[in-house]
Protein backbone atom coordinates (compact mmCIF):
# COMPACT_ATOMS: atom_id res chain seq x y z
CA UNK A 1 0.00 0.00 0.00
CA UNK A 2 1.28 3.17 -1.01
CA UNK A 3 2.34 6.27 1.23
CA UNK A 4 0.32 8.54 -0.55
CA UNK A 5 0.97 12.32 -0.42
CA UNK A 6 2.57 14.41 1.58
CA UNK A 7 0.89 16.73 4.05
CA UNK A 8 1.42 20.60 3.98
CA UNK A 9 2.27 20.29 8.00
CA UNK A 10 4.86 17.07 7.43
CA UNK A 11 4.84 13.39 6.91
CA UNK A 12 2.30 11.27 4.88
CA UNK A 13 -1.77 11.41 4.29
CA UNK A 14 -1.80 7.88 5.61
CA UNK A 15 0.14 8.97 8.79
CA UNK A 16 -2.23 11.69 9.55
CA UNK A 17 -5.56 10.03 8.83
CA UNK A 18 -4.33 7.16 11.43
CA UNK A 19 -3.70 10.03 14.07
CA UNK A 20 -7.25 11.20 13.61
CA UNK A 21 -8.43 7.53 13.67
CA UNK A 22 -6.09 6.81 17.05
CA UNK A 23 -7.21 10.05 18.97
CA UNK A 24 -10.48 9.99 17.92
CA UNK A 25 -11.25 6.28 19.01
CA UNK A 26 -9.34 7.17 22.21
CA UNK A 27 -11.84 9.28 23.24
CA UNK A 28 -14.47 7.15 22.28
CA UNK A 29 -13.04 4.20 23.88
CA UNK A 30 -12.38 5.87 26.92
CA UNK A 31 -15.92 6.86 27.47
CA UNK A 32 -17.31 3.91 26.69
CA UNK A 33 -15.02 2.44 29.53
CA UNK A 34 -16.66 5.18 30.91
CA UNK A 35 -20.11 4.33 30.35
CA UNK A 36 -19.84 0.15 31.15
CA UNK A 37 -18.20 1.13 34.79
CA UNK A 38 -21.65 3.25 34.96
CA UNK A 39 -23.46 0.64 33.90
CA UNK A 40 -21.71 -2.23 36.18
CA UNK A 41 -22.36 0.43 38.99
CA UNK A 42 -26.62 0.35 37.72
CA UNK A 43 -26.85 -3.16 38.11
CA UNK A 44 -24.85 -3.23 41.62
CA UNK A 45 -27.06 -0.64 42.96
CA UNK A 46 -30.24 -2.66 41.35
CA UNK A 47 -28.78 -5.71 42.79
CA UNK A 48 -29.17 -4.08 46.59
CA UNK A 49 -32.36 -2.25 46.27
CA UNK A 50 -34.36 -5.15 44.46
CA UNK A 51 -31.81 -8.23 44.88
CA UNK A 52 -32.99 -10.97 42.39
CA UNK A 53 -36.83 -11.97 42.97
CA UNK A 54 -40.16 -11.05 41.98
CA UNK A 55 -39.70 -7.51 41.38
CA UNK A 56 -36.09 -8.02 39.32
CA UNK A 57 -37.54 -10.28 37.27
CA UNK A 58 -40.19 -8.21 36.19
CA UNK A 59 -38.02 -5.48 36.00
CA UNK A 60 -35.16 -6.76 33.62
CA UNK A 61 -38.23 -9.32 31.50
CA UNK A 62 -40.21 -5.57 30.75
CA UNK A 63 -36.83 -3.87 29.76
CA UNK A 64 -36.23 -6.89 27.45
CA UNK A 65 -38.67 -6.12 25.12
CA UNK A 66 -38.31 -2.35 24.37
CA UNK A 67 -34.03 -2.71 24.76
CA UNK A 68 -34.43 -5.53 21.83
CA UNK A 69 -36.54 -3.40 19.46
CA UNK A 70 -33.90 -0.40 19.94
CA UNK A 71 -31.35 -2.63 19.05
CA UNK A 72 -32.80 -3.82 15.84
CA UNK A 73 -34.08 -0.55 15.01
CA UNK A 74 -32.10 2.03 16.41
CA UNK A 75 -28.72 2.25 17.07
CA UNK A 76 -27.20 -0.50 15.07
CA UNK A 77 -29.45 -0.29 11.72
CA UNK A 78 -29.79 3.21 11.98
CA UNK A 79 -26.19 4.16 12.17
CA UNK A 80 -25.21 1.95 9.50
CA UNK A 81 -28.33 3.07 7.06
CA UNK A 82 -27.93 6.95 8.34
CA UNK A 83 -24.34 7.35 8.38
CA UNK A 84 -23.18 6.30 4.93
CA UNK A 85 -26.43 8.19 3.24
CA UNK A 86 -25.58 11.37 5.10
CA UNK A 87 -21.47 11.20 4.63
CA UNK A 88 -22.48 10.78 0.74
CA UNK A 89 -24.96 14.15 0.84
CA UNK A 90 -22.40 16.24 2.58
CA UNK A 91 -19.80 15.41 0.29
CA UNK A 92 -22.21 15.70 -2.92
CA UNK A 93 -24.49 17.77 -2.45
CA UNK A 94 -23.05 19.76 1.05
CA UNK A 95 -24.00 20.58 4.50
CA UNK A 96 -27.02 22.21 4.03
CA UNK A 97 -28.72 19.88 1.87
CA UNK A 98 -27.57 16.67 4.30
CA UNK A 99 -29.02 18.60 7.17
CA UNK A 100 -32.64 19.22 5.61
CA UNK A 101 -32.08 14.82 5.07
CA UNK A 102 -31.10 14.93 8.47
CA UNK A 103 -34.03 17.05 9.37
CA UNK A 104 -36.72 14.99 7.74
CA UNK A 105 -35.24 11.34 8.76
CA UNK A 106 -35.74 12.99 12.49
CA UNK A 107 -39.35 13.63 11.48
CA UNK A 108 -39.83 10.19 9.98
CA UNK A 109 -38.12 8.14 12.66
CA UNK A 110 -40.31 10.27 15.21
CA UNK A 111 -43.81 9.12 13.55
CA UNK A 112 -42.75 5.91 13.22
CA UNK A 113 -41.36 5.45 16.54
CA UNK A 114 -44.29 7.07 18.47
CA UNK A 115 -46.36 5.03 16.23
CA UNK A 116 -44.23 1.51 17.56
CA UNK A 117 -44.17 2.88 21.41
CA UNK A 118 -48.09 3.14 21.15
CA UNK A 119 -48.34 0.44 19.64
CA UNK A 120 -46.11 -1.27 22.28
CA UNK A 121 -48.08 0.48 25.15
CA UNK A 122 -51.53 -1.08 23.83
CA UNK A 123 -50.15 -4.92 23.54
CA UNK A 124 -47.79 -5.05 26.37
CA UNK A 125 -50.33 -7.86 27.81
CA UNK A 126 -49.40 -9.75 24.77
CA UNK A 127 -45.78 -9.19 24.79
CA UNK A 128 -45.16 -10.19 27.97
CA UNK A 129 -46.94 -13.09 27.67
CA UNK A 130 -44.45 -14.17 24.43
CA UNK A 131 -41.55 -13.14 26.59
CA UNK A 132 -42.00 -14.21 30.06
CA UNK A 133 -45.42 -16.72 30.21
CA UNK A 134 -44.43 -18.44 33.37
CA UNK A 135 -45.07 -14.91 35.57
CA UNK A 136 -48.57 -15.80 35.45
CA UNK A 137 -48.02 -18.35 37.99
CA UNK A 138 -46.83 -16.23 40.31
CA UNK A 139 -49.96 -13.41 41.01
CA UNK A 140 -48.82 -10.01 40.37
CA UNK A 141 -46.02 -11.10 38.74
CA UNK A 142 -47.39 -10.94 35.17
CA UNK A 143 -49.66 -7.58 35.70
CA UNK A 144 -46.82 -5.55 37.16
CA UNK A 145 -44.21 -6.56 34.15
CA UNK A 146 -47.21 -5.31 31.74
CA UNK A 147 -47.11 -2.00 34.19
CA UNK A 148 -43.69 -1.77 33.70
CA UNK A 149 -43.38 -2.55 29.96
CA UNK A 150 -45.98 0.34 29.19
CA UNK A 151 -44.00 2.67 30.96
CA UNK A 152 -40.98 1.86 29.16
CA UNK A 153 -41.73 1.48 25.67
CA UNK A 154 -41.32 5.14 25.09
CA UNK A 155 -37.69 4.55 25.20
CA UNK A 156 -37.93 3.61 22.45
CA UNK A 157 -38.75 7.09 20.84
CA UNK A 158 -36.22 8.79 22.82
CA UNK A 159 -33.27 6.02 22.44
CA UNK A 160 -33.97 6.35 18.25
CA UNK A 161 -33.96 9.72 18.06
CA UNK A 162 -30.75 10.14 19.98
CA UNK A 163 -28.77 7.70 18.22
CA UNK A 164 -30.09 9.64 14.82
CA UNK A 165 -28.39 12.43 16.28
CA UNK A 166 -25.55 10.58 17.31
CA UNK A 167 -25.02 9.31 13.74
CA UNK A 168 -25.22 13.27 12.90
CA UNK A 169 -22.58 14.13 14.71
CA UNK A 170 -20.54 11.45 13.82
CA UNK A 171 -20.66 11.53 10.49
CA UNK A 172 -19.69 15.57 10.97
CA UNK A 173 -16.73 13.78 12.69
CA UNK A 174 -17.78 15.07 16.25
CA UNK A 175 -17.30 11.72 18.27
CA UNK A 176 -17.63 12.96 22.13
CA UNK A 177 -21.15 14.11 22.65
CA UNK A 178 -21.97 11.06 21.03
CA UNK A 179 -20.23 8.68 22.96
CA UNK A 180 -21.38 10.49 26.50
CA UNK A 181 -25.20 9.66 25.71
CA UNK A 182 -24.89 5.95 27.55
CA UNK A 183 -23.19 7.75 30.23
CA UNK A 184 -26.22 10.36 30.80
CA UNK A 185 -28.45 7.42 30.43
CA UNK A 186 -26.87 5.47 33.04
CA UNK A 187 -26.10 8.93 35.53
CA UNK A 188 -29.84 9.98 34.87
CA UNK A 189 -30.95 6.09 35.54
CA UNK A 190 -28.96 5.82 38.71
CA UNK A 191 -30.39 9.44 40.21
CA UNK A 192 -33.76 8.28 39.14
CA UNK A 193 -33.69 5.18 41.26
CA UNK A 194 -31.80 6.51 44.39
CA UNK A 195 -33.83 9.57 44.26
CA UNK A 196 -37.23 7.71 43.17
CA UNK A 197 -36.98 3.85 44.97
CA UNK A 198 -38.58 5.16 48.13
CA UNK A 199 -40.83 7.85 46.92
CA UNK A 200 -43.00 5.89 44.15
CA UNK A 201 -45.68 2.68 44.60
CA UNK A 202 -44.53 -0.34 43.60
CA UNK A 203 -40.87 1.16 44.31
CA UNK A 204 -39.46 -0.80 41.14
CA UNK A 205 -41.34 1.58 39.11
CA UNK A 206 -38.28 4.06 39.97
CA UNK A 207 -36.12 1.67 37.38
CA UNK A 208 -39.03 2.43 34.67
CA UNK A 209 -38.85 5.60 35.09
CA UNK A 210 -35.43 6.03 35.41
CA UNK A 211 -34.85 4.34 32.04
CA UNK A 212 -37.13 6.41 30.33
CA UNK A 213 -35.60 9.84 32.01
CA UNK A 214 -32.13 7.72 30.77
CA UNK A 215 -33.52 8.07 27.64
CA UNK A 216 -34.48 11.74 27.24
CA UNK A 217 -31.36 12.77 28.41
CA UNK A 218 -30.11 10.68 25.63
CA UNK A 219 -31.10 12.94 23.63
CA UNK A 220 -31.20 16.43 25.20
CA UNK A 221 -27.52 15.99 25.54
CA UNK A 222 -26.84 15.85 21.62
CA UNK A 223 -29.51 18.36 20.70
CA UNK A 224 -27.46 21.36 21.43
CA UNK A 225 -24.38 20.03 20.08
CA UNK A 226 -26.18 19.27 16.69
CA UNK A 227 -27.81 22.38 16.29
CA UNK A 228 -24.36 24.13 16.46
CA UNK A 229 -23.14 22.17 13.23
CA UNK A 230 -26.08 22.94 11.45
CA UNK A 231 -29.59 20.60 12.63
CA UNK A 232 -32.28 22.77 11.92
CA UNK A 233 -34.69 20.91 13.70
CA UNK A 234 -37.80 18.93 12.30
CA UNK A 235 -38.72 19.16 8.57
CA UNK A 236 -41.70 17.51 6.67
CA UNK A 237 -40.88 14.66 5.27
CA UNK A 238 -41.07 14.17 1.35
CA UNK A 239 -41.74 10.26 0.72
CA UNK A 240 -40.14 10.22 -2.79
CA UNK A 241 -36.92 12.09 -1.23
CA UNK A 242 -34.15 9.80 -2.68
CA UNK A 243 -32.08 9.94 0.35
CA UNK A 244 -34.78 8.90 3.07
CA UNK A 245 -35.54 6.22 0.64
CA UNK A 246 -32.33 4.97 0.97
CA UNK A 247 -32.14 5.22 4.21
CA UNK A 248 -35.17 2.76 4.68
CA UNK A 249 -33.55 0.45 1.98
CA UNK A 250 -30.40 -0.01 3.96
CA UNK A 251 -31.89 0.21 7.04
CA UNK A 252 -34.22 -3.10 6.63
CA UNK A 253 -31.22 -5.79 5.63
CA UNK A 254 -29.31 -4.08 8.77
CA UNK A 255 -32.10 -5.01 11.03
CA UNK A 256 -32.34 -8.17 9.79
CA UNK A 257 -28.96 -8.91 10.40
CA UNK A 258 -28.84 -7.79 14.21
CA UNK A 259 -31.85 -9.77 14.36
CA UNK A 260 -29.48 -13.00 12.82
CA UNK A 261 -27.03 -11.79 15.82
CA UNK A 262 -30.38 -12.11 18.40
CA UNK A 263 -30.90 -15.76 16.89
CA UNK A 264 -27.30 -16.34 17.44
CA UNK A 265 -27.55 -15.38 21.31
CA UNK A 266 -31.06 -17.34 21.35
CA UNK A 267 -29.17 -20.52 20.18
CA UNK A 268 -26.80 -20.05 22.56
CA UNK A 269 -29.14 -19.76 25.32
CA UNK A 270 -31.65 -22.61 24.18
CA UNK A 271 -28.79 -25.03 23.72
CA UNK A 272 -27.31 -24.20 27.07
CA UNK A 273 -31.38 -24.81 28.69
CA UNK A 274 -30.91 -28.57 28.12
CA UNK A 275 -27.95 -28.81 30.16
CA UNK A 276 -26.92 -28.45 33.90
CA UNK A 277 -28.20 -26.03 36.20
CA UNK A 278 -26.53 -22.68 36.06
CA UNK A 279 -24.93 -23.09 32.44
CA UNK A 280 -27.06 -20.46 31.24
CA UNK A 281 -25.76 -17.77 34.08
CA UNK A 282 -21.59 -19.20 33.41
CA UNK A 283 -22.19 -18.49 29.66
CA UNK A 284 -24.04 -15.14 30.91
CA UNK A 285 -21.43 -14.04 33.27
CA UNK A 286 -18.57 -15.05 31.03
CA UNK A 287 -19.88 -13.21 27.93
CA UNK A 288 -20.28 -10.14 30.17
CA UNK A 289 -16.90 -9.91 30.77
CA UNK A 290 -15.85 -10.53 27.05
CA UNK A 291 -18.41 -7.76 25.75
CA UNK A 292 -15.60 -5.41 27.79
CA UNK A 293 -12.91 -5.32 25.36
CA UNK A 294 -15.33 -5.58 22.32
CA UNK A 295 -17.14 -2.41 23.24
CA UNK A 296 -14.40 -0.49 23.87
CA UNK A 297 -11.84 -1.13 21.33
CA UNK A 298 -14.06 -2.81 18.72
CA UNK A 299 -16.92 -0.45 19.24
CA UNK A 300 -14.71 2.53 19.44
CA UNK A 301 -12.57 2.15 16.42
CA UNK A 302 -15.86 1.07 14.21
CA UNK A 303 -17.79 3.96 15.43
CA UNK A 304 -14.93 6.33 14.53
CA UNK A 305 -13.89 4.44 10.79
CA UNK A 306 -17.72 4.49 9.54
CA UNK A 307 -18.03 7.98 8.93
CA UNK A 308 -14.49 8.13 7.51
CA UNK A 309 -14.66 5.05 4.90
CA UNK A 310 -18.47 6.65 4.19
CA UNK A 311 -16.60 9.55 3.15
CA UNK A 312 -14.02 7.98 1.19
CA UNK A 313 -16.33 6.23 -0.49
CA UNK A 314 -18.76 8.74 -1.87
CA UNK A 315 -15.66 10.55 -3.20
CA UNK A 316 -14.96 7.92 -4.74
CA UNK A 317 -11.48 7.10 -2.62
CA UNK A 318 -10.90 3.73 -2.24
CA UNK A 319 -7.66 4.17 -0.62
CA UNK A 320 -8.71 5.90 1.98
CA UNK A 321 -10.95 3.30 2.76
CA UNK A 322 -8.18 0.78 2.15
CA UNK A 323 -5.84 2.51 4.52
CA UNK A 324 -8.97 3.31 7.13
CA UNK A 325 -9.31 -0.14 7.39
CA UNK A 326 -5.83 -1.59 7.74
CA UNK A 327 -4.96 0.68 10.27
CA UNK A 328 -7.90 0.13 12.27
CA UNK A 329 -7.58 -3.39 12.13
CA UNK A 330 -4.03 -3.32 13.12
CA UNK A 331 -4.91 -0.83 15.98
CA UNK A 332 -7.85 -2.98 16.90
CA UNK A 333 -5.53 -6.36 16.75
CA UNK A 334 -2.73 -4.62 19.18
CA UNK A 335 -5.16 -3.38 21.76
CA UNK A 336 -7.02 -6.64 21.79
CA UNK A 337 -4.34 -9.13 21.78
CA UNK A 338 -2.87 -8.18 25.41
CA UNK A 339 -6.44 -8.48 26.44
CA UNK A 340 -7.22 -11.71 24.91
CA UNK A 341 -3.63 -13.13 26.57
CA UNK A 342 -5.06 -11.98 29.99
CA UNK A 343 -8.09 -13.36 29.96
CA UNK A 344 -6.17 -16.92 29.02
CA UNK A 345 -3.79 -16.70 31.16
CA UNK A 346 -5.90 -14.94 34.40
CA UNK A 347 -9.69 -16.08 33.63
CA UNK A 348 -10.14 -17.79 36.81
CA UNK A 349 -8.58 -15.02 39.50
CA UNK A 350 -10.51 -12.68 37.10
CA UNK A 351 -14.16 -14.21 37.65
CA UNK A 352 -12.95 -14.93 40.97
CA UNK A 353 -12.36 -11.33 42.11
CA UNK A 354 -15.65 -10.07 40.38
CA UNK A 355 -18.08 -12.79 40.69
CA UNK A 356 -16.94 -15.23 43.59
CA UNK A 357 -19.23 -13.90 46.84
CA UNK A 358 -22.31 -15.36 48.64
CA UNK A 359 -24.30 -17.81 46.31
CA UNK A 360 -21.44 -17.86 43.51
CA UNK A 361 -19.36 -20.33 44.70
CA UNK A 362 -15.84 -21.75 43.59
CA UNK A 363 -17.13 -24.51 41.45
CA UNK A 364 -19.14 -21.31 39.64
CA UNK A 365 -16.07 -19.55 39.30
CA UNK A 366 -14.34 -22.58 38.24
CA UNK A 367 -17.13 -22.99 35.41
CA UNK A 368 -17.62 -19.42 34.39
CA UNK A 369 -13.62 -19.09 34.14
CA UNK A 370 -13.72 -22.35 31.57
CA UNK A 371 -16.52 -20.75 29.39
CA UNK A 372 -14.63 -17.32 29.69
CA UNK A 373 -11.44 -19.17 28.49
CA UNK A 374 -13.46 -20.55 25.46
CA UNK A 375 -15.06 -17.47 24.46
CA UNK A 376 -11.93 -15.52 24.26
CA UNK A 377 -10.61 -18.31 21.55
CA UNK A 378 -12.67 -15.64 19.47
CA UNK A 379 -11.79 -12.46 21.15
CA UNK A 380 -10.07 -11.08 18.18
CA UNK A 381 -12.56 -12.02 15.47
CA UNK A 382 -15.57 -10.58 17.83
CA UNK A 383 -13.45 -7.28 17.78
CA UNK A 384 -12.62 -7.76 14.12
CA UNK A 385 -16.01 -8.47 12.65
CA UNK A 386 -16.97 -5.23 13.64
CA UNK A 387 -15.02 -3.31 12.06
CA UNK A 388 -14.89 -5.39 8.63
CA UNK A 389 -19.04 -4.90 8.90
CA UNK A 390 -18.68 -1.15 9.10
CA UNK A 391 -17.10 -1.16 6.02
CA UNK A 392 -19.03 -2.70 4.20
CA UNK A 393 -21.98 -0.18 5.84
CA UNK A 394 -19.93 2.32 4.07
CA UNK A 395 -20.55 0.79 0.66
CA UNK A 396 -23.95 0.79 1.36
CA UNK A 397 -23.93 -2.49 1.63
CA UNK A 398 -26.06 -4.16 4.62
CA UNK A 399 -27.21 -7.44 2.59
CA UNK A 400 -23.81 -9.28 2.51
CA UNK A 401 -22.77 -8.84 6.54
CA UNK A 402 -26.57 -10.30 6.91
CA UNK A 403 -26.08 -13.21 4.72
CA UNK A 404 -22.47 -13.72 6.47
CA UNK A 405 -24.63 -13.44 9.82
CA UNK A 406 -26.66 -16.74 8.84
CA UNK A 407 -23.93 -18.59 8.13
CA UNK A 408 -22.29 -17.84 10.62
CA UNK A 409 -25.15 -19.05 13.22
CA UNK A 410 -25.29 -22.41 11.31
CA UNK A 411 -21.96 -23.11 12.34
CA UNK A 412 -22.86 -21.76 15.67
CA UNK A 413 -25.89 -24.26 15.84
CA UNK A 414 -24.06 -27.27 14.46
CA UNK A 415 -20.92 -27.02 16.73
CA UNK A 416 -23.05 -26.07 19.68
CA UNK A 417 -24.53 -29.25 19.12
CA UNK A 418 -21.34 -31.26 18.60
CA UNK A 419 -19.59 -30.03 21.50
CA UNK A 420 -22.11 -29.07 23.91
CA UNK A 421 -21.91 -33.18 25.14
CA UNK A 422 -18.13 -33.73 25.89
CA UNK A 423 -17.66 -29.91 26.84
CA UNK A 424 -20.75 -28.60 28.69
CA UNK A 425 -21.31 -25.01 28.71
CA UNK A 426 -17.86 -24.43 27.31
CA UNK A 427 -18.01 -26.32 24.52
CA UNK A 428 -21.15 -23.78 23.25
CA UNK A 429 -18.91 -21.08 23.98
CA UNK A 430 -16.17 -22.48 21.74
CA UNK A 431 -18.88 -23.11 19.38
CA UNK A 432 -19.77 -19.31 19.60
CA UNK A 433 -16.07 -18.28 18.57
CA UNK A 434 -15.98 -20.73 15.87
CA UNK A 435 -19.01 -18.61 14.70
CA UNK A 436 -17.08 -16.16 14.99
CA UNK A 437 -13.84 -16.91 12.88
CA UNK A 438 -16.17 -18.06 10.23
CA UNK A 439 -18.11 -15.01 10.06
CA UNK A 440 -14.32 -13.56 9.71
CA UNK A 441 -13.21 -15.51 7.31
CA UNK A 442 -16.04 -14.58 5.10
CA UNK A 443 -16.85 -10.82 5.91
CA UNK A 444 -12.66 -11.01 4.43
CA UNK A 445 -13.25 -13.18 1.22
CA UNK A 446 -15.90 -10.67 0.50
CA UNK A 447 -14.60 -7.75 1.08
CA UNK A 448 -12.23 -8.68 -1.94
CA UNK A 449 -14.52 -8.17 -4.45
CA UNK A 450 -14.87 -3.88 -3.03
CA UNK A 451 -11.33 -3.64 -2.11
CA UNK A 452 -9.33 -5.82 -4.19
CA UNK A 453 -5.86 -6.63 -2.44
CA UNK A 454 -6.54 -3.85 0.67
CA UNK A 455 -3.67 -4.83 3.24
CA UNK A 456 0.28 -5.62 2.06
CA UNK A 457 3.36 -7.44 3.54
CA UNK A 458 3.77 -4.48 6.25
CA UNK A 459 0.27 -5.40 7.76
CA UNK A 460 0.75 -9.23 7.64
CA UNK A 461 4.26 -8.54 9.63
CA UNK A 462 2.45 -6.37 11.75
CA UNK A 463 -0.01 -8.72 13.35
CA UNK A 464 2.99 -11.14 13.70
CA UNK A 465 4.68 -9.05 15.54
CA UNK A 466 1.61 -8.32 17.62
CA UNK A 467 1.49 -11.80 18.02
CA UNK A 468 4.82 -12.48 19.18
CA UNK A 469 4.75 -9.97 21.78
CA UNK A 470 0.96 -10.92 23.25
CA UNK A 471 2.27 -14.39 23.35
CA UNK A 472 5.21 -13.90 25.39
CA UNK A 473 4.15 -11.69 27.89
CA UNK A 474 1.39 -13.86 28.41
CA UNK A 475 4.00 -16.62 28.83
CA UNK A 476 5.50 -14.32 31.65
CA UNK A 477 2.28 -13.76 33.26
CA UNK A 478 2.15 -17.72 33.18
CA UNK A 479 5.24 -17.91 34.96
CA UNK A 480 4.39 -15.10 37.00
CA UNK A 481 1.40 -16.66 37.98
CA UNK A 482 2.25 -19.87 39.18
CA UNK A 483 5.00 -18.47 41.43
CA UNK A 484 2.47 -15.92 42.99
CA UNK A 485 -0.59 -17.34 43.32
CA UNK A 486 0.55 -19.57 46.36
CA UNK A 487 1.35 -16.15 48.28
CA UNK A 488 -2.13 -14.89 47.79
CA UNK A 489 -4.94 -14.84 50.51
CA UNK A 490 -8.20 -13.67 50.82
CA UNK A 491 -10.20 -11.32 48.64
CA UNK A 492 -7.97 -8.22 48.96
CA UNK A 493 -5.03 -9.69 48.94
CA UNK A 494 -6.44 -11.76 45.56
CA UNK A 495 -7.19 -8.52 43.94
CA UNK A 496 -3.88 -6.57 44.67
CA UNK A 497 -2.02 -9.72 43.29
CA UNK A 498 -4.06 -9.81 40.29
CA UNK A 499 -3.89 -6.21 39.60
CA UNK A 500 0.29 -6.54 40.04
CA UNK A 501 0.08 -9.27 37.66
CA UNK A 502 -1.65 -7.45 35.15
CA UNK A 503 0.48 -4.16 35.35
CA UNK A 504 3.48 -6.36 35.02
CA UNK A 505 2.08 -8.45 31.61
CA UNK A 506 1.26 -5.11 30.32
CA UNK A 507 4.39 -3.37 31.01
CA UNK A 508 6.22 -6.48 29.13
CA UNK A 509 3.75 -6.51 26.54
CA UNK A 510 4.40 -2.73 25.58
CA UNK A 511 8.25 -3.67 25.83
CA UNK A 512 8.05 -6.08 24.29
CA UNK A 513 6.25 -4.44 21.19
CA UNK A 514 8.62 -1.86 21.44
CA UNK A 515 11.44 -4.35 20.78
CA UNK A 516 10.00 -5.51 18.01
CA UNK A 517 9.66 -1.82 16.59
CA UNK A 518 5.40 -2.52 16.52
CA UNK A 519 4.72 0.76 14.62
CA UNK A 520 1.15 0.94 16.69
CA UNK A 521 3.54 2.00 19.56
CA UNK A 522 4.40 5.60 17.72
CA UNK A 523 0.87 5.78 16.41
CA UNK A 524 -0.45 6.41 19.30
CA UNK A 525 2.58 8.21 21.10
CA UNK A 526 1.91 10.65 17.79
CA UNK A 527 -1.70 10.84 18.08
CA UNK A 528 -1.29 12.06 21.45
CA UNK A 529 1.15 14.55 21.26
CA UNK A 530 0.45 16.23 17.97
CA UNK A 531 -2.86 18.21 16.87
CA UNK A 532 -4.41 16.56 13.78
CA UNK A 533 -4.25 18.53 10.59
CA UNK A 534 -6.75 18.56 7.45
CA UNK A 535 -5.68 17.34 4.81
CA UNK A 536 -7.62 16.41 1.36
CA UNK A 537 -7.65 12.85 1.68
CA UNK A 538 -9.55 12.52 4.60
CA UNK A 539 -12.21 14.04 6.44
CA UNK A 540 -10.94 16.75 9.34
CA UNK A 541 -12.04 15.59 12.34
CA UNK A 542 -13.60 18.92 14.22
CA UNK A 543 -11.97 20.17 17.69
CA UNK A 544 -13.15 18.71 20.49
CA UNK A 545 -13.37 15.23 18.93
Amino acid sequence: MSRGPQTQGGGSAPAEGRRRLIRAAGVVGAVTLLSRVLGYARDMIIAVYFGAGFASDAFFAAFRIPSLLRELLGEGALSASFIPVLSREIEREGRPRAMRLAGAAFTALAAAGGALSALGIAIAPALVTLVAPGFRAVPGKWELTVTLTRWMFPFLLLVGLAALLGGLLNALHHFATAALAPVAFNVVAIGAMLLLARRVNPPVLSLALGVLLGGAAMLAIQLPASVRRGFAGPRWPRLDDPGLRRIGRLMLPATAGLGVTQVNVWVSGLLASFLAQGSVSYLAYAMRLIQFPIGVVGVAIGTVALPAMSAGVARREREVVAETLASGLRLAIFLTAPILAAMVVFSRPIVGVLFERGAFTAEATAATSLALLCYSCGLIFYVSNRLLTTTFYAFHDTRTPVKVAAVAVGVNLLMGWALMGPLQAPGLALATALASLANCALLLFRLHSRLGRWYDNEFVGALGRTAAAAALAGGLAWVLQGVAAPAAGGRRASLAMLLVELMVMGGAYLALARLFRCQEIRWAAHALTRRAKAMPSSPPVEDGI
